[in-house]
């Protein structure tokens, strides 16, 4: 997609016409301009005060104003796991070596690494060559599609010209909103587009990184790391820095990468608030997201990470998919060993004490080893959470197993594993144990390396056998003071991975819907999450330097969990689709990957959804996985595709209650001269609606996107409350052929809540499209 010297002409007119429309409105040396759009809008960004901003909002010109937000990150065995070697790589061009090739994904976050295995330019082919250009260079990049990639490679610290390598074919970075408003620090905060977190290197990785490259951690082999589509390439925009991130680089990346051409556009980060005193599709965030969408990108999402509430999605609109994460049926457990033979199971991922947790030690309660007489404060850090190594006395837990407590500074988030391990290591501590505290009840704990023998045990009740055990063992004088540890304990292997049949579960961190209109949580008539994918304990690529998880520094690799960990898994996935079916838009991708998503597991039971209590999961509903867990084999050739049509987004904003319509004509730049009868008849692969009453009829249209004729039936599973009539009963569609459905549905009994069905369309070919039901009704009448 190259730029003509006509649009650079224009982009000049119009950042002239920015300046000049400041100058004549706002006061003199009030404002800073920081950026000017040029491409997906006509807009810009200024850092000003509040009655600036409001002249410029009552300004003639001025169609929308908007305050800047922060933004933040939302964080081996997936593509086995989704069975991508067997069923997805060997269909494209018969072999792995092609997944994904020529296709490029765009990643906006904080950066990539570029001297990672992962990105290093490995057997690529020739028609695209390694680049190594400053930042006045381009670097084109033959496409399967009709469109070409045009980016650059801007260089700065930790970034030289050779980072492009034909891997990486292009790699900008956004600072000016971070500028604006905060005092970077110059080590960490790199202006270039290397990664001083982990969290951009990550994501790249996990949808494009190279195949098979070693994941050693501490010295221990954990396996290879592969991405979802390894032979594409890769575009960074790094929007956010350790210090800080806004909405304004946000958008200037979305922007850019626009221009640039991705095929794919990764958003593992959010604005870190909703937006104030506006209908949540109308945000400015949403609104790029809908014009790159409309310039014929596959925008994917991270639904968020603030679940297991419901309307917690931070992903609103129809136009960019957002991903809930769920877990494989991999798992890394632990075990600890008392003296007394019980065994406990608890989370951590080192390895075992000395023996292989045949041999017992010392089991020692921190509380017990806190020096008498330390001039240290006497709050829990110092004297229960392990966190200063001159709070204990070394005579009592060297070479001891110390049982240290879930206490106020690990709820309040100022108190960390971190600083347990270097504690351990400072007074030579056999293991460390970090119960469950019955003030705070269970805790949430995601197993990562340790480098000394360590175990998490988050229940209350195994902390309350441990405890009961240690009292048992031990003799204390009448004050209280210990005369004797007698209790043992070791600390088996913890690195090894189980593998349990009856998961993947929906993560409890995922955001839940439904979906809201707007910050007074009005329901919309849109699905959220679309679908789910792997995000919970993902090995990937790491920054060694890790400024913000010291946990992982010094370390390639990075065992990571989060709704940001999906989204990758779908960029990968998506660009695969659209290699093996060039002509297909970001609708018939999205469309593909949820239809043919599945809700079961592999004994056949409905995926579970996790909730507040550890432990604790119901059967999961669209509001939790979507449509269903992601399946990269058969959304290659799903049989129907639903395609909303040209205008139809503009369409469905027009068509919500109590909407602006001038607003949604400003902002899109589009008409409301025909809006949707219902919000609910976007042509979407699923049907929701907030509030059903009486009778409603939802239309939609499929269209054949199979090589050969095919006759389908169509099979509903009513909500709870609700009769579902779709016509035509059963139809015979022609390649390339369309289908008008009509879907009655009708209110047998008013709910309090949603219920949820689905209506299955089963093809003569063994095509099957599954469309999820999720309605609330209301009143019969």
């Amino acid at each position: 997609m190259e730029r003509s010297n006509a649009y650079d002409i224009h982009a000049k007119v119009l950042e002239s016409f920015h300046s000049q429309l400041l100058k004549d409105t706002l006061d003199g040396g009030s404002y800073t301009k920081i950026h000017s759009f040029t491409h997906l809008a006509n807009g810009f960004t200024i850092h000003t005060t509040p009655s600036q901003a409001e002249k410029l909002r009552r300004h003639p010109r001025v169609k929308l104003v908007q305050r800047d937000r922060g933004t933040k990150l939302m964080t081996t065995y997936t593509p086995d796991f989704l069975k991508l070697p067997q069923n997805v790589w060997k269909q494209e061009q018969g072999s792995n070596t092609h997944a994904g090739e020529g296709m490029v994904i765009g990643f906006i976050d904080s950066g990539i690494d570029p001297f990672h295995p992962s990105f290093a330019n490995i057997d690529l082919v020739t028609n695209n060559p390694s680049n190594n250009n400053n930042n006045n260079n381009n670097n084109n990049v033959s496409s399967s599609s009709t469109r070409r990639f045009c980016g650059a490679c801007e260089t700065g610290p930790r970034f030289p010209a050779s980072s492009c390598n034909g891997k990486i074919v292009s790699a900008r970075f956004f600072a000016a909103g971070a500028q604006a408003i905060a005092t970077l620090n110059a080590s960490v905060d790199f202006l270039s587009p290397f990664d001083a977190v982990g969290h951009g290197s990550h994501v790249a990785s996990t949808a494009a990184g190279n195949m098979g490259v070693p994941v050693v951690v501490d010295g221990f082999f954990y396996g290879k790391a592969s991405g979802m589509a390894p032979r594409a390439r890769i575009a960074v925009y790094k929007a956010i820095y350790p210090t800080v991130g806004t909405l304004t680089d946000l958008l200037a990346a979305i922007d850019q990468a626009v221009k640039d051409g991705v095929d794919v556009l990764t958003l593992s980060l959010e604005p870190d608030e909703p937006p104030e005193d506006t209908i949540t599709f109308l945000d400015v965030f949403e609104i790029f997201t809908l014009l790159a969408r409309r310039a014929g990108i596959f925008v994917v999402q991270a639904a968020g990470n603030k679940g297991p509430g419901p309307s917690s999605v931070v992903s609103f609109s129809p136009w960019a998919v957002g991903v809930a994460a769920c877990s494989t049926d991999r798992s890394y457990s632990a075990t600890l060993f008392l003296g007394d033979g019980q065994k406990i199971g608890g989370i951590g991922m080192s390895g075992p004490t000395f023996g292989n947790g045949l041999l017992k030690y010392k089991l020692v309660l921190a509380k017990d080893a806190v020096r008498v007489n330390g001039s240290f404060p006497r709050t829990p850090a110092y004297t229960e959470e392990c966190q200063y190594p001159e709070a204990l006395d070394p005579v009592v837990v060297t070479g001891s197993v110390v049982i240290c407590n879930f206490s106020t500074g690990f709820y309040n988030q100022t108190s960390s594993i971190t600083s347990i391990i270097d504690t351990a290591k400072a007074l030579g501590f056999m293991g460390f144990i970090l119960v469950a505290n019955p003030v705070y009840g269970d805790f949430i704990a995601e197993p990562v390396p340790f480098l000394v023998p360590g175990i998490l045990i988050p229940k209350i009740i195994d902390a309350k056998i441990i405890s009961q055990y240690y009292e048992n063992q031990t003799r204390r004088t009448e004050q209280g003071c210990v005369i004797r540890y007698a209790g043992k304990a070791s600390i088996g292997e913890g690195r090894v991975a189980s593998f349990d049949r009856q998961l993947p579960a929906v993560s409890r961190f995922s955001s839940r819907g439904p979906d809201i209109i707007d910050s007074h949580r009005n329901l919309a008539d849109i699905l959220k999450p679309d679908f789910a994918a792997p995000g919970q304990q993902i090995w990937a690529a790491w920054s060694p330097l890790s400024v913000l998880e010291p946990i992982f520094e010094g370390n390639n690799f990075a065992l990571m969990s989060g709704t940001s960990m999906a989204v990758p898994h779908i960029a990968g996935i998506a660009a695969m689709i659209k290699q093996y079916n060039p002509s297909w838009t970001p609708s018939m991708i999205a469309s593909a990957i949820s239809t043919t998503a599945t809700k079961y597991n592999s004994n056949g039971e409905i995926i579970p959804a996790e909730r507040y209590d550890l432990g604790s999961s119901d059967p999961s509903t669209p509001f939790d996985i979507g449509a269903g867990l992601v399946n990269a084999a058969r959304a290659l050739d799903p049989g129907l595709v639903f395609i909303p049509v040209e205008g139809e987004y503009v369409a469905f904003l027009c068509s919500l209650p109590n909407v602006d319509r001038e607003k949604v004509e400003a902002a899109t730049g589009g008409s409301c001269d025909h809006p949707l009868r219902h919000p609910a008849d976007l042509n979407l692969p699923s049907v929701t609606i907030s509030s059903l009453v009486g009778s409603q009829v939802v239309q939609r249209n499929v269209i054949n996107v199979g090589s050969k004729k095919e006759t389908y039936i169509c099979a509903v599973l009513p909500p709870k409350g609700v009769s579902v009539e779709v016509k035509p009963a059963w139809f015979t569609i022609a390649p390339n052929g369309t289908q008008d459905l009509k879907i009655t549905l009708n209110v047998s009994r008013p709910m309090k809540d949603f219920s949820f069905g689905e209506i299955v369309l089963t093809g003569s070919l063994d095509h099957i499209a599954r469309m999820p039901l999720s309605v609330r009704p209301t009143s019969i009448s």
